[in-house]
C-alpha cells in the first residue's frame, strides 16, 4: 500500500521531472522529496528514475507506475472533492491573471478542471498590475498566475510555467521604431511611461520598470498611470516607450504604436503564486491542470 506522499510525490515528480519544483508544489523540503522517492523505490525494489545532476527522467519502470497510477489517482480525488461538497455547496476555487495570453491558459485550464472535478466551482479573475498582491492577500484570489519575481513571505510561488521575450511598446514616429531591436541601454534616451507603484514591490518596480540602465544612467521616468489602457494611450500618443512582453504585439496593437525587442532584456517569466496559510484544497489538483494544459500552449 502506497503512502499518500509516496504518490503525491511520485505523480507529481513524474510530471515536473525536476525535485526543486515538486517540492514547491508539495509544500515541502526537497530532501524529503527524495527521501520519498528513494523509500518507494526501496520497497518496489527497482529504480523508478534516472537522475544525475542536470537531468531527472523516469525508467520504463516508471513511465508504466506513473501511467497505471495516474487515473486511479484522479479518479480518487474527484471523489474526495465530490464527497467534501456536503450540504449540496460546492468547493470553488478563483484563479487570477494579469495579461490576457496568461488569461487564456487559465480559462483552458478551468474547462479542462470543470470536467475533471465536475462538483468544483471554478471563477476568473483578471488582477490589476497596480496591485499585483492585493486580491490574494483579501482572500478573494486562490492562485495567480502572473509575472515573476514574487519573493513574499506570506506567498508561496510555484515553478515558472513558461516565459516571454522582453520588448519595447513604442510610438510610430520614435527614432527606436525603425530599428530591428533596442537595448537596455537606449531606455536612457527616452521616457519610460510606468505604472503607479504605491501597492507594487519595489524589486519587481525595478525589474520592469527600471530608474537606471545597466551601466547606472538615468532613465526619465513619465506618467505613472493606473491601469494597462492609460499606458497605450500615453505610448501611442507619443508620451513615452513602455517595456512589455513582445506578446502583447498579438493583444494591444494599434495604430501608430510599434513593438521592438529588447535584445540584452531576460525575460519575463510567468509562474503561478498562492497564499502560504489557509491554502484551498482545491490549489493542488488546479497547479497540475495548468501545468497540463501549458504543455498543448
Amino acid at each position: 500500500m502506497l503512502e499518500r506522499l509516496e504518490l503525491e510525490a511520485f505523480l507529481t515528480l513524474a510530471e515536473e521531472l525536476h525535485f526543486g519544483r515538486t517540492a514547491e508544489r508539495l509544500c515541502v523540503t526537497t530532501s524529503r522529496i527524495s527521501q520519498t522517492i528513494r523509500k518507494l523505490e526501496r520497497r518496489i525494489g527497482a529504480p523508478l528514475f534516472e537522475r544525475n545532476s542536470r537531468i531527472v527522467r523516469l525508467t520504463p519502470l516508471g513511465k508504466q507506475l506513473r501511467d497505471e497510477l495516474r487515473p486511479a489517482y484522479d479518479q480518487i480525488s474527484a471523489s474526495i472533492i465530490a464527497a467534501s461538497k456536503g450540504s449540496r455547496v460546492k468547493q470553488a476555487i478563483t484563479a487570477g491573471f494579469t495579461a490576457p495570453w496568461c488569461g487564456n491558459l487559465i480559462v483552458r485550464a478551468a474547462d479542462a478542471f470543470r470536467i475533471r472535478y465536475p462538483h468544483a466551482v471554478v471563477d476568473i479573475e483578471e488582477i490589476q498590475l497596480i496591485d499585483p498582491l492585493g486580491r490574494m492577500r483579501s482572500g478573494a484570489v486562490d492562485l495567480q498566475l502572473t509575472e515573476f519575481p514574487i519573493v513574499e513571505p506570506d506567498i508561496t510561488t510555484g515553478s515558472i510555467i513558461f516565459s516571454e521575450p522582453r520588448g519595447l511598446m513604442v510610438p510610430e514616429g520614435h527614432p527606436f521604431a525603425v530599428r530591428e531591436s533596442v537595448s537596455m541601454e537606449d531606455l536612457a534616451d527616452a521616457t519610460l511611461v510606468t505604472i503607479a507603484d504605491e501597492l507594487v514591490p519595489r524589486y519587481w518596480m525595478d525589474y520592469y520598470f527600471p530608474r537606471r540602465t545597466p551601466s547606472g544612467r538615468p532613465i526619465p521616468q513619465g506618467p505613472a498611470t493606473n491601469f494597462w489602457p492609460e499606458v497605450l494611450v500615453h505610448v501611442s500618443q507619443g508620451i513615452g516607450v513602455s517595456t512589455v512582453a513582445l506578446r502583447a504585439a498579438d493583444f494591444h496593437a494599434r495604430p501608430h504604436m510599434v513593438f521592438v525587442p529588447v535584445h540584452d532584456a531576460p525575460p519575463i517569466d510567468y509562474g503561478l503564486m498562492w497564499p502560504a496559510a489557509g491554502r484551498n484544497p482545491l490549489v493542488e489538483p488546479f497547479l497540475a491542470t495548468i501545468a497540463e494544459a501549458a504543455v498543448s500552449r
